[in-house]
């Protein structure tokens, strides 16, 4: 009869399912108390099975060995909402305005500027002025964010493609109309 996991293997396990995850996901996900789930997170870095980075308010766990810096960042991204919606938005419009985000996001332009700050200290998206305006840009090719999200995100990447193929429609049905 197999021994059942202990915390420490399902956290262990866990990580490696959802690399960049962070505390209070894997505390949730899991259904353990945090100082349990705090405790096994050490334990688990401390023998070098997971290693961590602290980036915001945030500290995202990963498996050792596995993930360059850059791929790290990108997780870390999509591992948390506001984030990720814009950083797809971003990807989505093709250089839109802070007011665009807003918008859609529905929050601040404050708020979208306090976390396009947070993307452009990763070296995600770029800025530029056009006028009085600032436009941005995601540095890198999407095709990343695509492998990425179908790899360790598949929810997240059924969602994504569904809303760019009603946007492809529409465009489409646009485009015939004229």
């Amino acid at each position: 009869m197999d021994k059942p996991a202990t915390n420490e293997d399902r956290i262990l396990e866990f990580i490696q399912r959802n690399p960049g995850c962070h505390l209070r996901r894997i505390r949730n996900d899991l259904d353990m108390s945090m100082g349990t789930t705090q405790y096994h997170l050490d334990s688990l870095e401390k023998a070098g099975k997971i290693l961590s980075e602290k980036h915001s308010f945030h500290r995202f766990y990963f498996p050792v060995g596995i993930f360059e810096s850059e791929q790290k960042n990108i997780l870390k991204i999509l591992n948390q909402n506001t984030l990720r919606e814009i950083l797809l938005f971003i990807i989505e419009r093709k250089n839109p305005t802070q007011t665009d985000i807003s918008d859609h996001v529905k929050i601040t332009a404050a708020s979208v500027n306090w976390h396009i700050k947070r993307l452009l200290e990763l070296g995600i998206i770029n800025q530029t002025r056009e006028g009085k305006f600032k436009r941005y840009e995601f540095v890198g090719n999407p095709l990343y964010i695509i492998k990425i999200l179908k790899e360790y995100h598949p929810s997240l990447w059924n969602n994504w493609s569904d809303r760019l193929a009603e946007m492809f429609l529409s465009l489409y049905k646009d485009s015939t109309e004229t």
